[in-house]
């Protein structure tokens, strides 16, 4: 199966439920006037992309449709509108890992598989021949560790692990000393599952980055939070949190093929002006694909 058609398999259940009532309302008027604008928003809002950019959605397109002249082109209206939402969206360039060792370091709440993610995450880059090293920091959950050890061999990764209930941030420390002396490229941080409004677990997530700060002072980062796509409108809450104990570059946005709130990738990043940096829309490692914005959207309606 092509990038493009898993996308649109991924996006099944947010077709089905959202986005044709979109495609409804584009087929149904044969113009744009305020009756289709006012039928749009509301579609738009179902989809999960959140009232706010709904609206700001079709005030633009009602710009561009009275500047452009487009009629009762259809067709042309529904691309300007794909336009209008892939601009919405943060460009994702890739993942920055331009230094030896880089680090990713992944977070997020529990259960949204955080994990899973770094072990298809580091399956991806080690068959681009990169050297990867997995540090165990979720010393809370129990068997986070071992599941994480699993994914290690099977794609050829290095793992630095403590006992359960270690300092996170020892662990971490530990990885990048491993990192240096076996000369990995790559060092992919786990981090145990933390609700966004608690206070003394994103200081913890502080903690951590300090240590990589002086353990690796100058290195390329990058601090990835894993999205359950099921959350909805709940993820914007998670991901505005975690943004601001932890700067984020980019989201990860899981099972997305469970959900009919597929619009909510929309949101996330056009609220954060961060980039959904890739998109998991199966079990398998190759399902974790790269998210690209504008493919993104031409699946979204088609």
């Amino acid at each position: 199966m092509g990038f493009f058609d898993k996308i649109k398999e991924g996006l099944r259940k947010t077709k089905e439920a959202a986005a044709s009532n979109v495609n409804a309302v584009l087929a149904t008027f044969r113009k744009v006037d305020e009756e289709m604008l006012s039928e749009l928003e509301d579609s738009l809002i179902l989809a999960d992309l959140g009232a706010e950019l709904a609206m700001q959605t079709v005030d633009e397109l009602r710009d561009r449709a009275k500047l452009k002249d487009l009629g009762e082109d259809q067709e042309a209206i529904k691309a300007e509108l794909c336009d209008i939402l892939a601009e919405k969206m943060k460009k994702n360039n890739g993942l920055v890992l331009e230094t030896k060792p880089s680090v990713i370091l992944v977070v997020g709440v529990n259960g949204v598989g955080k994990t899973t993610s770094i072990g298809k995450l580091g399956q991806k880059l080690t068959g681009e021949g990169k050297k990867v090293l997995f540090a165990a920091a979720d010393t809370f959950r129990a068997a986070a560790a071992d599941q994480l050890t699993i994914w290690a061999d099977r794609c050829g990764a290095d793992i630095v692990r403590h006992a359960e209930g270690a300092d996170p941030s020892a662990v971490i420390f530990d990885a990048i000393s491993a990192a240096k002396a076996r000369g990995a490229d790559v060092v992919i941080c786990d981090t145990a599952g933390r609700l966004h409004n608690k206070k003394n677990l994103m200081n913890e997530l502080a903690k951590m980055n300090r240590v990589i700060d002086r353990e690796l002072p100058g290195a390329s980062r990058e601090t990835l939070l894993v999205i359950d796509a099921t959350t909805g409108q709940n993820g914007v809450n998670q991901a505005e949190s975690f943004n601001e104990a932890c700067e984020l570059t980019g989201i990860i946005l899981t099972k997305l093929d469970g959900t009919a709130k597929g619009g909510i990738v929309i949101n996330i990043s056009s609220r954060l002006g961060v980039p959904v940096k890739y998109i998991g829309v199966g079990e398998k490692a190759e399902d974790l694909l790269e998210f690209e914005a504008e493919t993104f959207v031409k699946a979204f309606f088609e």
